[in-house]
C-alpha cells in the first residue's frame, strides 16, 4: 500500500444522497453516443475469485451475457505494472476500463487523463477527477451493521474476533458498522481486531482467526478468506462479508453483508452508451436503497426473534429512517 491511503479519510463527505458526486466543470470524455456492445476491459490486482473483485467480475459478465458489452480482463496485475496495462487497454480502443487503483492512485489518474475519450471507472479511496476518471467503492456498511446485530445477539462469550486485510477506509468502515450494530443490542460485547496486511492470504487469515478463537471468541467476522475455515474447524460461528459463502460453510455462517456491483456497472455502461459519462462518484450505487448491498441471514441458525429485530432495522434503513454511521478510522481491539 502507498501513502495515498493517508489522505483517504477526507473523501467520506463527498457522497451525495442523490446519486454520487459530479465534478463541477468536468469535461465529458466522449460526447457521442455508442452502439452496444461497447468494449470493456478490467484490470485486477488479485485473482478474480477474491471476494471484492469477484463482485465486479460477476457484474461485468452479466452485462456481457446480455449483449451490452464485450469483456476482457487481466488478473494478478502488480501495482508496478498497472499503469502499463491501463495504457494498453486504452490504446486497444476500449470504451470503458474498470479496475481498482488503491495502490496506484496518482499514476492511474495521470494515465487516464491522457486518454480523454476513454471512460475509466476505478475502485478508489479518493474522489473522481476530470476529464474521465470515475470512482466507486463497496459501501456495504448498512448490511454490515445488521450482521453486527445478529452477532451481538447470538454470542455467548461476548467476545467476537475480527480479521481484516488492510486497515484502510474500505475495510475500516465495514468493521466499525459491524461493531456498532453488535453494541446496539449487546453493550457487553468485546472485540479482538487484527489485520493480515494482504488481500489474499487465506492461511494467514486462518491462523489469525485460530488465535482469537483460542482466546474465547465464539463468533468470527470473516472479512478475508480463511477465517470461516478456522471457524468451521473449531466449531464456532462466522459472519460473512461481500459474498455469500454459507453453502461452502453449512452451519457456520450466521449472516452476511453482500455487495452487488451490478447497479454501479450498469449505470456506467448506460452513461457510456448515451455519451454522458462524466467523472462521478458511483459509491452511492452500493447502498441498499439502490440494490448495491443486501443482507442474508441463515434463519436455521439465528433465532426468529433476532431475525425479526434485524429485519425491522433493515426496513428503517430502506425507509430512510435510520442512517448507519461511517467511520473510516482504524478499528481497535476492545479487550
Amino acid at each position: 500500500m502507498t501513502n495515498d491511503r493517508a489522505a483517504a479519510l477526507d473523501r467520506r463527505n463527498l457522497l451525495l444522497a442523490g446519486g454520487g458526486l459530479l465534478l463541477a466543470g468536468a469535461a465529458r470524455p466522449a460526447a457521442a453516443q455508442k452502439a452496444k456492445p461497447i468494449k470493456v476491459a478490467a484490470i485486477y490486482t488479485v485473482p478474480v475469485e477474491q471476494q471484492w473483485v469477484s463482485r465486479i467480475h460477476k457484474a461485468l459478465n452479466a452485462a456481457k451475457d446480455r449483449g451490452d458489452i464485450t469483456y476482457k480482463w487481466s488478473e494478478n496485475v502488480a501495482n508496478t505494472d498497472y499503469e502499463r496495462v491501463m495504457r494498453q487497454y486504452a490504446e486497444e480502443g476500449n470504451d470503458l476500463i474498470v479496475g481498482e487503483v488503491f495502490g496506484v492512485e496518482r499514476a492511474a489518474r495521470k494515465a487516464a487523463a491522457e486518454y480523454p475519450k476513454v471512460a475509466f471507472l476505478m475502485g478508489s479511496s479518493f474522489g473522481p477527477s476530470k476529464p474521465n476518471f470515475s470512482v466507486f467503492d463497496n459501501w456495504i456498511h448498512e448490511p454490515s451493521y445488521l450482521t453486527g446485530m445478529v452477532a451481538g445477539r447470538v454470542t455467548k462469550s461476548n467476545l467476537i474476533g475480527m480479521v481484516g486485510g488492510y486497515a484502510i477506509p474500505e475495510v475500516n468502515r465495514l468493521m466499525h458498522a459491524f461493531m456498532n450494530g453488535a453494541r446496539s443490542v449487546n453493550p457487553n460485547v468485546k472485540f479482538m481486531v487484527t489485520f493480515i496486511n494482504s488481500w489474499y492470504d487465506p492461511p494467514k487469515a486462518k491462523e489469525a482467526a485460530f488465535a482469537m478463537i483460542d482466546r474465547g471468541a465464539d463468533i468470527m467476522y470473516a472479512e478475508r478468506f480463511g477465517v470461516s475455515d478456522a471457524a468451521k474447524e473449531r466449531g464456532v460461528k462466522a459472519i460473512g462479508n461481500v459474498i455469500d459463502t454459507s453453502a461452502q460453510y453449512p452451519g457456520v455462517i450466521l449472516a452476511s453483508a453482500l455487495w452487488h456491483m451490478e447497479p454501479t456497472i450498469d449505470k456506467a455502461i448506460a452513461n457510456v452508451v448515451a455519451g454522458t459519462f462524466e467523472p462521478q462518484d458511483y459509491g452511492i450505487y452500493s447502498y441498499m436503497a439502490h440494490g448495491g448491498a443486501s443482507l442474508v441471514v441463515d434463519e436455521k441458525l439465528v433465532p426468529a426473534a433476532v431475525v425479526a429485530e434485524v429485519r425491522a432495522k433493515e426496513k428503517e434503513i430502506l425507509d430512510g429512517l435510520f442512517r448507519v454511521d461511517v467511520n473510516d478510522a482504524e478499528p481497535k481491539s476492545t479487550i
